[in-house]
């Protein structure tokens, strides 16, 4: 790997003519694809039944991640923590519509002063502006192809290195987008946490024809990157963000929630049609980037990343971490309970979750959906199984403790088994001590979560026509 580093005469001439003008020709581009609240199982390389031909393609001419993970299975601590490399709670960009405070060191900061030039289009959910001044390119909620185009056409003309940042709305709700008529709901398969009601069905349809849509927008970028020539020297990223907005998924510490699709192409360097089961968390991109870019990830700024740099997973370990780590706070989000926390933490086979309050009622804007209200019908109907998940998805014990290599949909707790109780005990120690690390104190900071949301920030004009619930 030492090919990533600058060497003495590259650090020499960096110093005398600029960052640009020393790497731009020979340095690595970045692209980084994020859908939005997709349930990882559902894409079609991952076994699931949405029809992806274009990420299902580019599977086979990357690497493909098994056990890639997110610290929070909500939109905009996700995308912070992304963008800045740390875990949440330890920025403060733990509830969701949160933000980080100014003079934090984002990618920004880390890849301009190498000579890139980044860039963003589609949804943000993120602040504030100083800490992210990237190159704003047009496109609010989904990236704006023609500005890709042109930005794209830009870099190669210039031979600058760039970095740039594709960020989907979809498969988030209202689920409006693709052709639902591909899916026919009669014969979508549902997970078992899911209650089988015509309501779920038919929402199934339309969430997967989003994820279909998505996969077009992925193709877009693609296109466009093997028309301006630049495909063969681009580290292209794809990956799914936490589960879909059903129960079980988003707003939990499950691993339907909080694991991620990840696929990486980069000709040359990855094996293309390789599968990868390290497990890894999303805050381990930035310090991959910064690498990657000739920049020094052991010193100055880079020391309060929590990320660990994947370029030797890239090149093929099968390890490199042993435990990640998940969050929720639902206090501030759109329709959820005044305080829930939980936390978790999770090995190669064991997950735990600690629920701080649980004679609270779970709720988030999946309990008002129309989907959760016909499970309530149903149980109410007679329906034994709608009223089990009903009530476990709202109302769970303190503890719950789940073997994913015999329960990898963690259908069964055996927190009370006794046979676990050692297991328990040591990933409660270590599920204590990321908390100390991160300034985590719980409940209190559950409580707190109010005042870390929606400062620094500029204020935006009411939309009469609301785009989406929970975020």
């Amino acid at each position: 790997m030492k090919n990533f580093k600058p060497t003495f005469w590259i650090a020499l001439l960096i110093g005398i003519l600029g960052p640009s003008s020393a790497i731009a020709k020979d340095a690595t581009n970045f692209v980084f694809i994020i859908a939005d609240d997709c349930t990882f199982r559902d894409l079609g390389c991952y076994g699931g039944q949405a029809h992806t031909p274009r990420i299902d393609a580019l599977a086979e001419e990357g690497m493909r991640f098994t056990r890639c993970f997110q610290s929070v299975a909500m939109c905009s601590p996700t995308r912070h923590s992304i963008y800045c490399g740390q875990y949440p709670v330890k920025t403060g960009a733990y509830p969701n519509h949160t933000f980080v405070p100014d003079g934090t060191s984002s990618v920004v900061q880390f890849l301009k002063p190498l000579g890139y030039r980044v860039a963003h289009s589609g949804k943000g959910h993120i602040g504030p502006p100083s800490v992210f001044s990237w190159e704003r390119l047009p496109g609010k909620s989904n990236p704006d192809f023609a500005a890709v185009d042109e930005f794209l056409h830009e870099c190669g003309e210039q031979e600058q290195p760039f970095c740039l940042f594709l960020c989907s709305n979809e498969p988030h709700t209202p689920w409006n987008k693709g052709d639902a008529s591909r899916y026919n709901a009669a014969d979508v398969a549902l997970p078992p946490y899911l209650a089988d009601t015509p309501e779920t069905r038919e929402g199934m349809t339309r969430y997967l024809a989003e994820i279909t849509y998505f996969d077009s927008q992925v193709g877009q970028a693609i296109d466009l990157l093997d028309q301006h020539q630049l495909a063969e020297n681009t580290l292209l990223i794809v990956v799914s963000e936490q589960g879909n907005s059903m129960p079980f998924a988003k707003w939990t510490c499950y691993d339907s929630g909080l694991q991620s699709g990840c696929i990486v192409r980069w000709p040359g360097h990855v094996e293309a049609g390789s599968i990868n089961p390290a497990m890894m968390e999303y805050i381990d991109f930035l310090p991959t980037w910064i690498e990657i870019a000739g920049g020094d990830v052991e010193s100055g700024p880079a020391t309060k990343l929590d990320g660990k740099s994947l370029l030797p997973v890239l090149a093929g370990e099968q390890t490199h971490k042993s435990l990640v780590f998940g969050e929720m706070t639902t206090r501030g989000i759109n329709s959820g309970s005044d305080h829930y926390g939980i936390r978790s933490v999770r090995s190669d086979r064991y997950k735990y979750i600690w629920n701080f309050t649980p004679e609270v009622t779970f709720q988030n804007a999946c309990t008002e959906s129309k989907e959760f209200k016909s499970w309530i019908k149903a149980a109410n109907a007679g329906d034994t199984r709608a009223a089990e998940l009903v009530s476990r998805y709202q109302h769970r014990p303190e503890i719950e403790f789940y073997d994913l290599q015999k329960d990898p949909l963690e259908l069964n707790n055996l927190a009370t088994d006794p046979q676990y109780e050692a297991t328990m005990t040591s990933l409660r120690k270590e599920l204590d001590d990321w908390m100390q690390y991160c300034g985590d104190q719980g409940q209190a900071t559950e409580m707190d979560a109010l005042n870390h949301m929606k400062r620094g920030q500029p204020k935006k004009k009411k939309n009469k026509q609301k785009r989406s619930v929970g975020d």
